[in-house]
């Protein structure tokens, strides 16, 4: 028998490091969120005139089953989380990421609206939402202590992924045609991506003999002799966890950044022209907010290990509250930057906040189940975020009414921030 079928027989780690698998596993789950790429907005954005042009489609009409498709997908994710609890992280990344690299196939063939909604459901389920979903249930199964550090190196994975695929994507769609460019994916993720994620990915540090974060069982001697020490979390199943408050209170809170994020991205160009911005200064602005994002959302990993994650949440929504004001009143160059800039925090700290909460109130063993409900939440509040702000813009004929009507929501959400403390089992359980 040869050690590579030793390997995946006995499930052992399949090479030998001086160093903590663990951080092996960060590096994977970064390669997957990068493989999200594919069902990422940013990546089907480029295609979207490509498909006017070649077929005739009306924008409107694209757009509509676009969002009808990402609608149905978001959907369906908590079945996802619970088939990633069920069968382990190791063989859904061969199952999902099977199924984006068949989708990239399928997208390649678009032909008319029925193979283009199906093309974005299946592009947006297995991509922008399970390819997102399985990092961030692995990465917690090796972490407790420094999970947070290790979410901050995973999302290098996104901000590589996001700076990358675009310029790919122009560059082949110019080069060769949207066909193409679509069997690239597939054919990457199908070659390189999953044969990598199965031979390497192991679900939970147990598996291989060790514990998260690399601890062992500590002797010390004292007075009062010999006692073990142990890293201890509490896990909670779905059910248990709906019987929080907690639960219920980071369902709204995870909506509400979807939802604002997404309505003033779809409709930044326009909110910015109101003030005399125009549209060059406003690609600025979304690159400008990824620039900061990104030193942003490294460091906001360290600073979980320290601060209440709840607490941390509040900040972020009163980063958004005055994100919300600083474009309310933006008729200038410098407001405009100013408004990326604390953007850019705001979404550095959200990134990494939002993904840790939940390992971090509920454990690790049935994380799968409630962080697909929480993407759920995620991707439908960023399918209706844009409707809105258009809705607004066409009964107003401006933007100053939905902006303060916007700003109820981090409002709320920083109070319900606030009052979400993490349960404690025993309890819950009790009442």
């Amino acid at each position: 028998m040869s050690y590579f079928q030793q390997v995946v027989q006995h499930n052992m780690a399949p090479i030998k490091t001086k160093f903590f698998y663990g951080w092996i596993i960060v590096a994977l789950s970064a390669m997957g969120v990068f493989f999200s790429g594919p069902g990422q907005t940013y990546t089907i954005s480029l295609f979207i005139d490509e498909y006017i042009k070649e077929f005739g489609w009306s924008r409107s009409t694209v757009s509509s089953i676009y969002s009808a498709a990402t609608l149905l997908a978001g959907i369906l994710l908590f079945l996802i989380g619970r088939l990633i609890d069920k069968y382990g992280q190791r063989k859904m990344v061969v199952i999902i990421g099977s199924m984006l690299a068949f989708a990239c196939f399928w997208n390649s063939f678009v032909s008319n609206m029925v193979m283009l909604f199906i093309g974005f459901f299946l592009i947006r389920l297995f991509g922008q939402g399970s390819m997102t979903l399985l990092p961030n249930t692995l990465v917690p199964q090796w972490f407790i202590k420094y999970r947070g550090r290790a979410f901050s190196f995973m999302a290098i994975g996104g901000f590589i992924s996001s700076a990358a695929f675009p310029i790919i994507n122009a560059w082949l769609i110019k080069t060769y045609d949207w066909q193409t460019t679509w069997t690239v994916w597939g054919t990457l993720l199908f070659v390189i991506f999953v044969p990598i994620a199965y031979v390497f990915t192991r679900n939970k540090p147990e598996d291989i003999g060790l514990l998260p974060d690399d601890a062992t069982v500590l002797k010390r001697t004292g007075q009062e002799g010999q006692k073990d020490e142990t890293i201890f979390e509490e896990n909670w199943t779905l059910k248990e966890a709906r019987k929080t408050v907690a639960f219920w209170l980071l369902l709204f809170i995870v909506a509400i950044p979807a939802l604002v994020n997404t309505g003033l991205t779809f409709h930044l160009v326009s909110i910015l022209g109101e003030g005399g911005i125009k549209p060059a200064v406003a690609a600025l602005i979304l690159s400008l907010m990824a620039i900061i994002g990104f030193p942003i959302t490294f460091i906001s990993g360290f600073i979980l290990e320290r601060v209440k994650v709840n607490i941390l949440l509040a900040i972020v929504f009163i980063g958004e509250i005055f994100m919300i004001i600083i474009i309310f009143f933006t008729d200038s160059i410098t407001m405009a930057i100013l408004f990326g800039v604390v953007w850019g925090i705001t979404g550095g700290l959200e990134r990494i906040t939002l993904a840790i909460v939940w390992p971090s109130y509920f454990g690790r063993k049935h994380i799968g189940s409630i962080k697909g409900v929480a993407m759920t939440m995620m991707v439908i509040g960023s399918a209706f975020g844009p409707l809105p702000f258009g809705v607004a813009f066409d009964m107003f004929q401006g933007y100053e009414e939905i902006l303060l009507a916007t700003l109820i929501l981090p409002v709320a959400a920083a109070i319900a921030a606030i009052s979400a403390k993490q349960p404690v089992k025993s309890e819950t359980l009790k009442s």
